[in-house]
């Protein structure tokens, strides 16, 4: 090979899981996606897809001959390697000198990472340290990270963390009313999450309003089984939903969001559950699915259409938190060029576009219902022309940001040391 390496190899690793894309930051090819889940049981899978095509979009990653092997994986170093193998199979495999970096999803970074980082010892210190305010997420990332610099420790490993792109929030917006000492010694504030989805998305909104994001104004609402949003001032971000940890906020798939703390202690007192028990009830038993018994969108809505009241007032109760954002954010703002939904939910749930935005006529804004209504993989406006503020759906790329990110950083570094 000759020339400089382009290939960015993206990891996101779970409790039990990695997804995986392999991407060519030269002409913006997705290569290869999978995924490795149930890691340490007898039923762990991976499937393997390479996809051919220049920017093949997140929506159509199934281009290529999926390929699936079942049987136990027992670790994550064993998920990893059997990945190495997959992309081996397909002339693009780990040891590859085309393999310019590994980026990882780090979830939390704290006040620290205000940026991707190369990862270093120093650096794996410091995302340990934050475990115990992402005991979910942070120790399954360590997992990943420390398996993927065993695999090829001469390689850059770039972390990418989803609260960088919520740091520029100003303390107004990210302090909590309480004490400050006792804040600032257990790092009690808000962080915010899904950052890296937040800060494509404001960009592509800005592109797909032909201004640059310093221009623009953008309330994105990232809506999926977790779901947050943000207040995007001239591409920085000003406020998002998400606090301390990714309870907070939005009416979510499982999660309460918003809620009195004082309902904690009301459950310790009255029910004399505990901080276990009471966890687990706002994080998996509530949302959507602890309102009705559902939290996928597409059959809350199809009982909404035959008539359940449950999901009937499950989806209002959605819809009303919603709008409650949007008003919040908007005065914010000050100005709002666009509102934009993202994600799963956003991007697919026509009905939930319509509903967040009716009645909202006087901030300027509205949704054309022939718009709203196409099903499209590109990013798109579905305002009317008379609508004040454009009314967006921009297909988020989490992974394509996490490889630009990573590969940017070692470009930059590579610059720096010639």
């Amino acid at each position: 090979m000759t020339g400089t390496p382009t290939r960015v190899l993206v990891l996101n690793s779970g409790s039990s899981s990695v997804k995986y894309q392999l991407l060519d930051m030269a002409d913006g090819n997705r290569l290869a996606v999978g995924l490795v889940e149930r890691i340490g049981e007898e039923t762990s899978r991976l499937v393997h897809t390479p996809l051919q095509g220049v920017g093949v979009p997140p929506a159509k990653r199934g281009g290529g001959e999926k390929r699936e092997k079942n049987g136990p994986i027992p670790d994550h170093a064993a998920a990893l390697k059997a990945v190495a193998e997959e992309l081996a199979s397909d002339g693009v495999g780990l040891d590859s000198p085309e393999l310019a970096a590994i980026g990882h999803r780090v979830v939390h970074g704290g006040l620290r990472f205000t940026a991707p980082t190369v990862i270093d010892d120093e650096v794996l210190a410091e995302i340990e340290r934050l475990v115990p305010v992402a005991p979910l997420h942070n120790p399954a990332n360590l997992t990943g990270i420390r398996t993927a610099m065993s695999l090829r420790p001469d390689l850059p490993q770039v972390a990418v963390f989803d609260t960088a792109f919520h740091t520029t929030m100003p303390e107004s917006a990210a302090r909590y009313a309480i004490d400050v000492a006792t804040a600032d010694e257990y790092r009690i504030r808000r962080y915010g999450f899904h950052g890296t989805s937040h800060a494509y998305v404001s960009r592509e909104t800005a592109k797909l309003l032909g201004r640059a994001p310093e221009e623009v104004n953008v309330i994105v609402l990232h809506l999926g089984n977790g779901a947050s949003a943000s207040a995007v001032a001239g591409g920085r971000c000003v406020d998002t939903s998400m606090g301390l940890t990714p309870l907070e906020g939005l009416v979510m798939g499982t999660r309460s969001g918003d809620i009195d703390p004082a309902v904690t202690f009301h459950l310790k007192r009255v029910a004399g559950m505990s901080a276990d028990e009471i966890d687990a009830l706002l994080n998996k038993k509530s949302g959507l699915v602890g309102l009705c018994g559902d939290n996928d969108m597409r059959e809350i809505r199809r009982r909404v259409d035959e008539g359940d009241p449950a999901a009937a007032l499950a989806f209002d109760i959605y819809i009303h938190r919603l709008k409650k954002y949007i008003g919040a954010y908007y005065a914010v703002l000050g100005r709002v060029d666009a509102v934009v939904f993202t994600a799963g939910v956003g991007e697919n749930a026509a009905p939930v576009r319509e509903a967040a935005i009716a009645g909202l006529e006087e901030l300027g804004l509205a949704v054309d219902a022939d718009l709203n209504a196409v099903r499209s993989d590109e990013a798109r406006i579905i305002s009317p022309d008379y609508a004040r503020v454009a009314v967006a759906v921009v297909p988020t790329d989490e992974e394509l940001e996490i490889a630009r990110q990573s590969f940017a950083l070692v470009q930059s570094s590579a610059s720096s040391n010639e």
